[in-house]
């Protein structure tokens, strides 16, 4: 697609655009919000720069997806802000013992409805230039598996297990390994390191084996974009077909961001 309204500059083959030409602190006309979801859709994360949005331009931006997805069970890493529960702030310090996202993760895939969109706004960075993070491209990485383990994933089922990141009040459920994006109908692989805990109905030895294949083979930098970080940078990302992996190699400066989350319209769906 062409677009007109803003500038688009892909970042990898499979992942990943920049969008310029656009101030998400000012209201987008009909055109640009039309073209943002084309942008989304085609590159399944997109990235602002110098973007200095308060926390009201981020829900203007949000609700133009969706609504605003509220975080299932509880969560030591990311607080809700009172005003605005929508927005979670991650801050991590010299005193915090590990942060958000280290795994590989969707987020809130526990969820029955996991969200179909993140937002995260990084206001503050590590003056050493760390805090990168990590997507993937589950298009990709289901394309490139082999016509046999496509089917043999194909109608099998995986527990997400949100007690193995959130504690013990958080959900589980089940969802498709391999699923079909609802607006684009491409499918991918949706299990992930840090929530799925099991393949449903095999072996243990034989889950475990599967599981930590599709680990691996969605792992591969071929698949991925790394976003480095500045002030005021934004990153909007499809959680039905990415994954994220924050990078923590910035101890002990100080990171500080804001993320909102957008509800999926429906549950993944088997491929």
């Amino acid at each position: 697609m062409s677009y007109q309204s803003i500038r688009v500059v892909p970042t990898t083959p499979h992942i990943g655009a920049e969008i310029f030409d656009i101030d998400l602190t000012s209201p987008l006309s009909t055109a640009v919000i039309r073209e943002l979801k084309q942008a989304l859709s085609e590159f399944q994360v997109i990235f602002f720069r110098d973007q200095p949005i308060n926390f009201d331009n981020h829900m203007t931006l949000a609700v133009l997806f969706g609504e605003i997805h509220h975080h299932v069970g509880p969560a030591t890493e990311s607080k809700p802000i009172p005003e605005y529960p929508g927005i979670r702030v991650l801050h991590f310090d010299k005193n915090s013992t590990k942060v958000a996202g280290e795994d590989w993760h969707s987020d809130q895939t526990c969820a029955a409805m996991p969200p179909m969109g993140s937002i995260l706004h990084i206001t503050q960075t590590a003056p050493n230039g760390g805090g990168a993070t990590l997507f993937g491209s589950m298009y990709a990485a289901y394309e490139a598996l082999s016509p046999l383990m496509k089917t043999y994933l194909e109608g099998l089922t995986a527990t997400h297990d949100g007690r193995r990141v959130f504690g013990p009040d958080a959900p589980v459920n089940s969802h498709p390994i391999v699923v079909r994006h609802p607006e684009t109908g491409r499918r991918l692989i949706f299990v992930n390191k840090a929530m799925t805990s099991h393949i449903d109905g095999l072996p243990r030895d034989e889950s475990e084996a599967i599981l930590n294949f599709l680990y691996a083979h969605c792992q591969k930098p071929e698949f991925h974009v790394r976003f480095q970080w500045r002030d005021h940078s934004i990153a909007f990302w499809d959680n039905r077909c990415t994954q994220h992996k924050a990078i923590w190699d910035y101890y002990p400066n100080v990171r500080l961001g804001y993320r909102i989350q957008i509800k999926g319209a429906a549950a993944p769906a088997m491929g």
